[in-house]
């Protein structure tokens, strides 16, 4: 066996098998949990949050002439002995929280 061509294809293999996997990355959606665990940071930097749920399934959702793939959810907050309760939009590609609304 020539030595050469053994790294030679160990070192296709590895690069490959890293391109592969940032391309699936880059294309595939957040769990629930994880937008779900993004948007109780978020609130909890304006105070402690007793509740939250998110919908599994993904939605379309368009805001400002574009169409996001989303989880909506939503959060509940007690203060001053009142519950206040928020629904938030959050992107299934990053997680990310790209709306919020105070629920009356």
């Amino acid at each position: 066996m020539n030595w050469k061509s053994f790294f030679l294809g160990l070192s296709v293999g590895i690069v490959s098998g890293f391109v592969t996997k940032e391309i699936l990355d880059s294309k595939t959606m957040v769990s629930p949990e994880k937008a779900l665990s993004n948007a109780k940071e978020l609130f909890k930097q304006a105070g402690p949050i007793s509740g939250s749920w998110i919908h599994m399934n993904t939605e379309p959702y368009e805001k400002d002439h574009f169409t996001y793939t989303v989880y909506k959810g939503g959060i509940s907050r007690a203060i001053d002995e009142k519950i206040e309760q928020y629904e938030f939009v959050a992107d299934a590609m990053n997680g990310s929280v790209i709306h919020t609304a105070r629920i009356q």
